[in-house]
């Protein structure tokens, strides 16, 4: 059960990383998408050691606010790590959408420009990989207390990354059309994190909570968003092949 929790709520995590990975240049792409991966397990193992033994001080609040009745709540590491990986994510995503959209010179000049070391595509890699990680662990904690299942879990969940992530990024690389449909998955991930954080924050905002979308509204989203591609992607060609029948028809 655990490694299935991991798998179903690693998919966004693995679209992150194929994406990221795209900013390290082209012969290392594959090397830091396993490296990252690798070390973030370690890295997970460490944070549930962590929170198994912290658990108690992870929702205590660190400090609160209040903009007259406009909005108010109060912030503990739990929240502000999520908010961070959201706000984080969403500035991402937005980012290389207004990127594709760009003129052909611009872009050509900016993916040069937008190229990352080797060593801060994986730190990225490695600290989302944690944000992602985090609500895992912890549905993880409420299914069991055994230390060792948990981490065994976590380390096949890595090794399934590992296996997928070079398939994720060349399937994209080769039907790049699909990079739009990632970007506005990524999009939706950050608002769920952002959702998340502020209904752990328990932000008011004009007397009215903030809920967190929930993973059944998430993959329905991306289910809606998938069959939309579909559809167009099928209506497009459909247009191009009349189009190129009416125009020999005019040009015999």
């Amino acid at each position: 059960m655990l490694v299935v929790l991991q798998a179903v709520l690693g998919f966004d995590n693995l679209l992150y990383i194929s994406l990221e990975s795209k900013r390290a240049p082209a012969d290392k792409q594959s090397y830091v998408r396993k490296l990252g991966i690798g070390l973030a397990v370690f890295l997970r193992i460490a944070l549930l050691f962590g929170l198994v033994n912290l658990i108690q001080y992870v929702d205590l609040e660190i400090f609160g606010f209040k903009i007259g009745d406009v909005a108010e709540g109060y912030f503990n590491l739990h929240s502000l790590i999520v908010l961070g990986g959201g706000i984080f994510i969403l500035y991402t995503a937005v980012k290389e959408i207004f990127h594709m959209m760009s003129p052909i010179e611009e872009d050509i000049n900016d993916s040069e420009k937008g190229k990352k070391s080797v060593g801060s595509v994986i730190a990225w890699i490695v600290l989302m990989n944690l944000v992602f990680s985090f609500d895992s662990i912890l549905s993880a904690m409420a299914l069991t207390d055994v230390f060792v299942v948990m981490a065994t879990a976590i380390i096949i969940g890595g090794i399934l990354m590992i296996w997928l992530a070079d398939k994720v990024a060349y399937f994209l690389q080769k039907n790049r059309l699909y990079e739009v449909l990632g970007l506005f998955i990524l999009f939706i991930v950050g608002i769920m994190l952002i959702s998340e954080g502020g209904e752990l924050a328990h932000i008011h905002l004009f007397g009215n909570p903030i809920e967190k979308m929930s993973k059944t509204t998430f993959y329905f989203v991306i289910g809606v968003l998938i069959v939309i591609d579909i559809v167009q992607g099928r209506y497009q060609k459909k247009l191009m092949t009349l189009q190129h029948k009416r125009y020999n028809e005019k040009n015999p």
